[in-house]
């Protein structure tokens, strides 16, 4: 399974066609053992990427290059614990929780998507919620199932959005529109 794992990202990389850099994200000085599995099975597949730039990265210095340099990252792999951690970071680089999608994707079956930010239980039936995060999983997913072009119309009406400037902020309650308001206005303009 590592190694379809590691394929997935040598081919996702492949695909975004942008720095064609991939980022192996672990912690092998302390967890010596356990990620060896990931560090050997990556090198390996690389042999049929060579067109694939390689890099390591520990999580701690991945942490402090995301916000210091984000742009010195293409694509990462990394494990679930790593990813879980670097996620979030991901999302208040760009934005906040808000609008960060995520997608537990697996390349042989069943693939997960969601907000980063998982659920907000507090603000339950008060309309005050920004719903940008699941609907770009949702063209996350799109995009997975192999409905390029719908996916991009998500993302292309979500950045339009962005730039109207009728969101005033991204966080709960201080959007200047509904939830509610934020899905038509999506909808609208897909």
């Amino acid at each position: 399974m590592l190694s379809v794992v590691r394929a997935y990202a040598f081919q996702l990389t492949r695909e975004r066609a942008k720095g064609k850099k991939l980022t192996l994200c672990g912690k092998t000085n302390v967890l010596t053992y356990a990620f060896d599995l990931w560090e050997r099975a990556f090198h390996e597949v690389a042999k049929e990427y060579t067109d694939i730039k390689t890099d390591y990265a520990h999580v701690d210095a991945t942490c402090m290059w995301m916000v210091k340099n984000p742009e010195w990252f293409d694509v990462i792999v990394t494990d679930n614990m790593f990813g879980d951690i670097i996620t979030d970071l991901g999302a208040m680089i760009q934005g906040g929780m808000g609008i960060a999608a995520g997608g537990n994707i697996n390349p042989e079956g069943v693939s997960m998507f969601e907000p980063i930010g998982g659920s907000a239980p507090k603000y339950t039936g008060m309309n005050v919620i920004n719903p940008l995060a699941a609907i770009c999983a949702g063209g996350m997913m799109m995009d997975t199932l192999g409905q390029k072009e719908a996916a991009k119309r998500v993302e292309a009406a979500v950045v339009k959005l962005l730039n109207s400037g009728k969101m005033k902020s991204q966080a709960a309650g201080k959007m200047g529109m509904s939830t509610t308001e934020i899905g038509d206005w999506i909808a609208a303009n897909v």
